[in-house]
Formats: structure tokens, C-alpha cells, sequence
């Protein structure tokens, strides 16, 4: 089985982490930017975390046989801070990497003015460098954030085959799905979405256009949920082919659209008994 965790945080996670996942399947992954918990008070903080994405993090994960790649945006929950809006001019210049799949997490938080112009914006880049996008949908009001975001997705002119609204449920499902956009799932272990909740959305609303991803980061969370809902899906009846189109194809099309995935140097095999939520390496 190969796995391919499309929105996981591998800044917060350990190097143990990394090797349960390869463990477990998982060959490549895109770490968004994101909000760190602790507010950052200068655009510098951006920048610095920024080149962590590009430069240290992928040099990381190819030890553990994984390829990394990231989105770079400034994020709904900081674009309120007036000591961070220096962030949208700089983006150009990271756009522009290799290591950059998508424009990302961009989105909604709290639905303010702020975000509305840091969401517009960050949209008309996406278009201007011919990116992808992975769009944050609010935990709060998530259905009318998840409309609001449609609505300015639509306004913008990006194609909306470019677009993956992520952090979605069974609420929200049917709304992206109409729009052409893509649809994200991130599966935790108490919140948000579970394995079996997944597989019924599913077997209700197909598998194309479906992303499922793990999220993982300082929170509570599981980086091995990709592979868990995996399992989930064959014990549900689910085809090894199906399984494959959503967990490798599906992140593949998707962020292949930025012209710079090139996955041809990652290897499938090896890919560990996977038995609970334990670990057993081929031969142990």
C-alpha cells in the first residue's frame, strides 16, 4: 500500500513519527503553512518558517524515505494581525520555488474584512502563478464559511478543478462537490472526522475529488490516520484499486497540477503489516 498524507504539519511531529509512517506506507506528503499556536509578531517569523518548509523539513523526511513537499500562504487566523499583513508582498518569492505545490492554507477563521481581503488576494496569486490552491474552511459556522468560501472562490475566476476545500463534513460535502471543487477530509481522533464517518461519506458521495489526510500537528492528532482509514476501507469492502485512487491518486491529480511533483524516485514496497495501532515490519 502507498500513501500519500496530502495537509500533515510534520514541523510538530517527531522523528518517530516519520518512521511510523513510512512504516505504514506513507511516501510523500505536503505540509501547508500554518498557524504555530504562538502568535508571530513580524513578517521575518513568516519568512524564517517559510525556508524551514523548503529547505529543512524535505531534507528531513528524505531520511525516512519520504518526499516532502508544502503550500505557502498567510493563514486565515493571522492574516488579523495588522503586524503580519507584510506577508502577502513577500509570497510572491516563495511562490516561485520548486518545493511549492499550492497557494495554502489560505481561507476563513473568524469571517472578518481582514480574512475576505487575505483570502482574495491570495487567490489572484494562485491564478497569476498558475497554482493550486488548499483553501481552510472555519471550525466554527462551518457551513456558512464553507458558502462564503464557494462564493469567493467562484468571484475570483480560478478554475475550480484548482481549488481543494478541505476540513470538510458531512454538512459541507454536497456544497463542494456541486462547485467542481475538490473535497478534503481530515481524520482525528475525536474530532472532525473519524475513519468509519469517512468511509460512509465515501460509499454515499464516491471517491473522486476526495483528499483524506491526517492534519497531524501540535494538537491532538494522528499522523497514522491516512493509513488507518486505508484499512478502513478495505474492511468495508472497498477494492485495493479504489483504496489507491484515494490515497495516492487522488493527492497525486490534484497537486500534480502545479507541475512540480515529481514522484519518480518513491518506492512502494516494503510497506509494513499494519496490525491496530501497532507497527510490524515485513519479517518480524
Amino acid at each position: 500500500m502507498r500513501i500519500f498524507d496530502p495537509h500533515i504539519h510534520m514541523t510538530s511531529r517527531t522523528t518517530d513519527d516519520y518512521e511510523a509512517m513510512y512504516a505504514a506506507g506513507v511516501r510523500a506528503v505536503v505540509e501547508p503553512s500554518f498557524w504555530l499556536g504562538q502568535p508571530r509578531t513580524s513578517v521575518d517569523s513568516f519568512t524564517d518558517y517559510f525556508d524551514a518548509l523548503l529547505g529543512w523539513e524535505p531534507y528531513r523526511a528524505a531520511q525516512f524515505g519520504i518526499q516532502h513537499r508544502c503550500t505557502i500562504a498567510l493563514n486565515p487566523k493571522e492574516a488579523n494581525d495588522p503586524r503580519c499583513a507584510g506577508v502577502l508582498d513577500v509570497l510572491p518569492r516563495y511562490l516561485a520555488k520548486d518545493g511549492v505545490v499550492a497557494v495554502g492554507e489560505i481561507g476563513y477563521d473568524s469571517m472578518t474584512p481582514a480574512e475576505d481581503e487575505a483570502l482574495a488576494r491570495q487567490l489572484e496569486l494562485a491564478v497569476q502563478h498558475g497554482l493550486p490552491v488548499l483553501v481552510h474552511t472555519p471550525h466554527r459556522d462551518k457551513a456558512v464559511g464553507t458558502r462564503r468560501t464557494l462564493d469567493v472562490v467562484r468571484e475570483s475566476g480560478i478554475p475550480p478543478e484548482h481549488v481543494l476545500v478541505d476540513h470538510l463534513n458531512e454538512l459541507t460535502v454536497s456544497m463542494v462537490a456541486d462547485s467542481g471543487c475538490w473535497m478534503g477530509f481530515s481524520v482525528y481522533p475525536h474530532t472532525k472526522m473519524s475513519e468509519d464517518r469517512m468511509v460512509r461519506i465515501l460509499q454515499e458521495h464516491g471517491t473522486g475529488r476526495k483528499l483524506v489526510n491526517s492534519a497531524a500537528d501540535w494538537g491532538r492528532s494522528d499522523p497514522l490516520k491516512t493509513r488507518k482509514t486505508a484499512d478502513a476501507m478495505l474492511a468495508a469492502g472497498f477494492d485495493a484499486d479504489t483504496v489507491d485512487q484515494v490515497m495516492w491518486g487522488n493527492p497525486v491529480a490534484f497537486y500534480g497540477q502545479s507541475g512540480r511533483l515529481d514522484l519518480a524516485d518513491v518506492k512502494p514496497d516494503e510497506t509494513a503489516l499494519f496490525e491496530g495501532n501497532s507497527i510490524k515490519r515485513g519479517g518480524e
